[in-house]
Formats: C-alpha cells, sequence, structure tokens
C-alpha cells in the first residue's frame, strides 16, 4: 500500500485510538482536525503530524482536501455530532475522495437494569421531561457544553450542574448561560462509577443527563450510579443520519483494516 495522505475529523477517543493505529500499521501522514486545543493536543500526543484546533466550515475543508492531495477522509468525531458527520458526508462527494465513518457501536443494554432511564428525543426534550417529571433536586449534566442551552429552556440553572472540559469555550458558553462558577464541574475523560455516585451525593442530584454514546463514553458507569442512588437518568437518543451509506461505517479496527485494504 502507497503512503496515504489522510484527513481525519477528529475530537474523540475514538480518534486517537485511529491515529495510533494508523501510525502503528501504515505509513501515513495525518492531519486531525478538532474544535478545541485539548483536542488537538491529544491528537499530536497520538501521533498525527498536523492538527487544526478550530471549527472548520465546509468550505474551508473543502479546499484544504483539494490543495493538499488527501487520499483518504476519515470522520471519527462524535456519534452526536450530526451537523459534521453530514458535512464530511457531502464533502467526499465534492472533493471525489474515499471516505470512512468511524463510529462506536451502540450499547448492546441485553444485560443491564435500565429500570432508571427515561428516554429523551433531544435535549429541549429532556428539559421538557425534567420539568414535568423530576421538579426537585439537582441536575447533573453529563453531555458537553454545547447542549446546555437546550436543556435550560425548562430547566432552571440554579439546579443545573454541568461536568464539561474547563476551556474557554465552554467557560464562556457557561458565563453567557448565566451558570455559576461553583456548578460547573470540571471533566477529564469518562467518569468511574465510584466519580459518578460522588457528584450525586455531592450535589444531591435528583437525575443526570447523558448521551446514548457507546461503551467508550462511559455510559454503563452513569446506568450503574443511576441504579445505585435510585435517581434518573435522562439519555438522549443516538441522532439517525441518513445522509449516511451504511457501507462507508466501520465500528472496529478489525473493520476499519478490511475498509482500508477493499479502498487501498
Amino acid at each position: 500500500m502507497k503512503k496515504l495522505n489522510v484527513f481525519l475529523l477528529g475530537g474523540t477517543k475514538d480518534s486517537t485510538e485511529i491515529i495510533r493505529h494508523l501510525k502503528n500499521n501504515y505509513d501515513t501522514h495525518i492531519l486531525t482536525t478538532t474544535t478545541t486545543e485539548y483536542g488537538s493536543r491529544l491528537a499530536i500526543e497520538a501521533g498525527s503530524d498536523e492538527t487544526i484546533a478550530r471549527p472548520l466550515l465546509k468550505d474551508e475543508i473543502i479546499e484544504i482536501i483539494n490543495s493538499s492531495d488527501f487520499d483518504l477522509l476519515i470522520d471519527a468525531t462524535h456519534p452526536f455530532a450530526e451537523h459534521i458527520t453530514q458535512t464530511s458526508v457531502s464533502v467526499s462527494k465534492i472533493c471525489k475522495i474515499p471516505y470512512i465513518r468511524f463510529e462506536r457501536p451502540p450499547l448492546n443494554f441485553k444485560d443491564i437494569d435500565t429500570s432508571h432511564i427515561i428516554y429523551a428525543k433531544s435535549f429541549e426534550n429532556a428539559g421538557e421531561i425534567i420539568s414535568k417529571e423530576i421538579p426537585e433536586g439537582n441536575i447533573l449534566h453529563f453531555a458537553g457544553a454545547n447542549t446546555m442551552e437546550d436543556v435550560l429552556k425548562n430547566v432552571s440553572k440554579d439546579r443545573f450542574y454541568p461536568r464539561i472540559l474547563k476551556v474557554e469555550k465552554s467557560l464562556e458558553k457557561c458565563e453567557k448561560l448565566g451558570i455559576e462558577s461553583d456548578h460547573i464541574i470540571p471533566m477529564k475523560g469518562a467518569a468511574s462509577l465510584k466519580e459518578n455516585i460522588d457528584l450525586i451525593e455531592k450535589y444531591d442530584a435528583s437525575a443526570m443527563i447523558t448521551k446514548e454514546s457507546g461503551e467508550i463514553g462511559g455510559v454503563i458507569e452513569k446506568i450503574e450510579a443511576s441504579n445505585q442512588k435510585d435517581i434518573s437518568l435522562i439519555m438522549i437518543k443516538r441522532p439517525h443520519i441518513k445522509e449516511l451509506d451504511k457501507k462507508d461505517i466501520v465500528s472496529n479496527l478489525d473493520e476499519f483494516d478490511e475498509k482500508l485494504k477493499n479502498l487501498f
């Protein structure tokens, strides 16, 4: 296989694993894009040759790909980053570049006690559910800074405690929404079961909000913590991205290798 010039949409744990895998097993040059400096730093530590640490517009992605002769576009963004995945599919067609969507598999709930889970269609719907069904107690928000505003349309910020990366962009969102600094819980990776339980107890939480982001996103630990502490877990279902072709999706590194072999 020839040396591959890879454009990688990253910012997730999945993306850093792909970077390491590519560097250990293939001759590659990798440019990784992330929306934060933190994500960029992790990509560099994983072995990415270059990074861009800011959100890119569709036209910018097209210009970069066309001007640098990339061989492959990999989308390893979060399962809930619906817009960027839609954009990446469109870009791959416009630029006529091979495309792989690496998407962590959904959680298998077969042997899991789901009695405390309440499913929501969106973050605004999660806020509506809390307003109607959980009117008392504090709310732990484990779903990122970009989703806070929709929840707060129906939930008082006085009972709202988001667990977020303490980066400038996220802190600015909190300030704009009127979230006090003592309500912000610093985040570094997925929380363990004990950490989740400690947070529930510390903030006297009656509910947690999370995405159905798969096992790698720490969902199992959140479910178990809600079960042990007898509180509700509001879970937002994954979006269905109609632009995605199933044949372009891989969910583990073996499938990824097979896809690469077929493409190159």
